[in-house]
């Protein structure tokens, strides 16, 4: 089996894009690479997923044709070589939300309406067959890193907050029945202020969506561990969705937190694996937005149950750190 900057190379050959400029981009937590292609004006992105580092990118490529079919904005697929795990994507554009809220501050309120707007139209809609689904056991099971490696959680411990976080969603979240996106954030966003409607939103990341309640894009979306969102862009998203999906206020801010704490509780793990384990040391620059926005949402009604169990993960910096 030849090395796989050799298959890149003979990908990139065959797609006719051999002789274009490669400039690597910055990499995540995951396994994937990606690079920037450039020739003259024209530029295009190449995605890397090894499937013998158990990636895969046929749900990428399936997620990617559902939310073309809604007006979305995902890249279109140029090239692809599912079984190799490459593949060549519309270059979306340069500017990450995050970014582009970083260098024009004023511009937070609406990327945040127009990212609540595009969740709205995606859940306004049915989704593809056959996703795994968040149901209140699976995002009880989904807080394995946490157990595994915080550390100061004994089994009983243990028992208790994956018993109550099954209990809180079962009671808050509400059912899993809209297409989450699943890491739908400022980082996964890129804002096209040029275009126009659902365009400006340009869509990343999405190979692992799945079924899941409508809040749980909301609190990835507002209560992001990488960036504190500004209560106005907050107040904005929330009005836009409210007003768009005709949900509840209160029933979504439930919902919002139960859901906020099982992705962050979650989060919190994958952190602690990351920097132990691997040795990437330079996620505990998010840990305290992590510990603020847990505390927040365990004063919230409907985590009553879970803040005796999770508050002393979160009183003082861990061990790790």
């Amino acid at each position: 089996m030849p090395e796989r900057p050799d298959l890149v190379a003979r990908f990139l050959q065959r797609t006719g894009h051999g002789d274009w400029l490669r400039e690597p981009l910055p990499v995540d937590a995951s396994r994937r690479r990606y690079e920037r292609l450039r020739r003259g004006g024209i530029s295009r992105i190449l995605m890397d997923a090894p499937p013998e580092a158990g990636e895969d990118v046929r749900p990428f490529l399936r997620i990617a044709d559902h939310l073309h079919s809604l007006g979305l904005a995902a890249p279109a697929i140029h090239h692809a070589d599912a079984q190799a795990g490459l593949l060549i994507l519309e270059d979306l554009g340069p500017d990450q939300a995050a970014g582009a809220i970083e260098a024009a501050p004023a511009a937070e309120v609406p990327i945040y309406e127009a990212a609540a707007e595009a969740l709205a139209v995606l859940q306004s809609h049915p989704a593809p067959e056959g996703l795994a689904r968040l149901d209140p056991e699976t995002g009880a099971a989904m807080l394995e890193p946490l157990l595994d490696w915080h550390g100061d959680i004994n089994p009983a411990a243990a028992r208790a907050i994956t018993d109550e976080t099954a209990r809180m969603l079962e009671a808050h979240a509400g059912a899993p029945e809209v297409l989450s996106l699943r890491d739908f954030h400022a980082e996964n966003l890129i804002w096209r202020p040029e275009r126009r409607g659902l365009d400006r939103v340009g869509l990343l990341d999405f190979q692992d969506a799945f079924l899941a309640p409508p809040a749980y894009d909301v609190a990835s979306l507002l209560d992001d561990v990488r960036r504190a969102v500004s209560a106005p862009a907050e107040a904005a998203a929330l009005q836009r969705f409210v007003a768009r999906t005709g949900t509840d206020p209160e029933a979504l801010a439930a919902a919002r937190a139960v859901l906020s704490l099982q992705r962050n509780l979650r989060i919190l793990g994958i952190f602690a694996r990351l920097v132990q384990r691997d040795g990437k040391r330079r996620y505990l620059a998010f840990l305290p937005r992590l510990r603020h926005l847990l505390a927040r949402h365990l004063d919230h009604p409907a985590a009553a149950g879970l803040r005796p169990l999770a508050l002393p993960l979160i009183e003082k910096p861990p061990a790790w750190a």
